[in-house]
């Protein structure tokens, strides 16, 4: 089921879900998800794999930074990159109380495009995000318009939803991308 934003933002209040969240999303949010914004953008500059037990995320390079004053960046067509979250999201590992007198559950976060990306020939490659991450979230994006796009640092460019997980999990992600962190730096085993 999904929560509601003025439910995540109660929940926010108590669980500290969501860190460095637009001024525009805590005072009037607009329909079922919360927009996020775009911090950093990466180019990936290597080579990558996934083996059975091994993988190596490809190399990449910074190329904007809001932290540091950029401004923006232009996509040619057909270019692929990383796009890096302002906020910092914090999702409990355990059960939580979503509504008073109900059985606590397990959060989970689900990402969409906003549609001015898809009006413009952009497209958003996300995942889910499991009970126990916590740091900023990344995404790739791909320009499949036949023109440039310009994307300005601190634009909402994403929409969150947060949805209850029913049941049990085997463990919480305990993992290898929290943090934020965008490339593995290297072979790494998988977990």
């Amino acid at each position: 089921m999904i929560i509601s934003t003025l439910k995540v933002l109660e929940l926010n209040q108590k669980y500290n879900l969501i860190e460095n969240m637009d001024e525009r999303e805590l005072t009037n949010p607009e329909g079922v998800g919360i927009d996020i914004r775009a911090g950093k953008i990466y180019k990936l500059i290597g080579e990558g794999f996934l083996g059975v037990e091994d993988r190596k995320s490809s190399d990449t390079e910074k190329i904007a930074d809001i932290d540091k004053g950029d401004k923006d960046i232009i996509m040619a067509p057909g270019e692929y990159l990383l796009v890096k979250t302002i906020e910092k999201f914090n999702i409990p590992g355990e059960k939580i109380t979503i509504e008073e007198g109900e059985k606590p559950m397990y959060l989970s976060l689900h990402v969409y495009p906003r549609s001015t990306l898809q009006r413009c020939g952009i497209y958003l490659m996300a995942t889910k995000t499991d009970p126990g991450y916590s740091g900023e979230l990344t995404f790739a994006i791909a320009n499949l318009g036949g023109k440039p796009f310009r994307l300005e640092l601190g634009a909402r460019f994403a929409n969150i939803v947060f949805m209850q997980v029913a049941g049990d999990i085997h463990r919480a992600y305990e993992g290898q991308w929290k943090g934020g962190r965008v490339s593995t730096g290297g072979v790494e085993k998988q977990i």
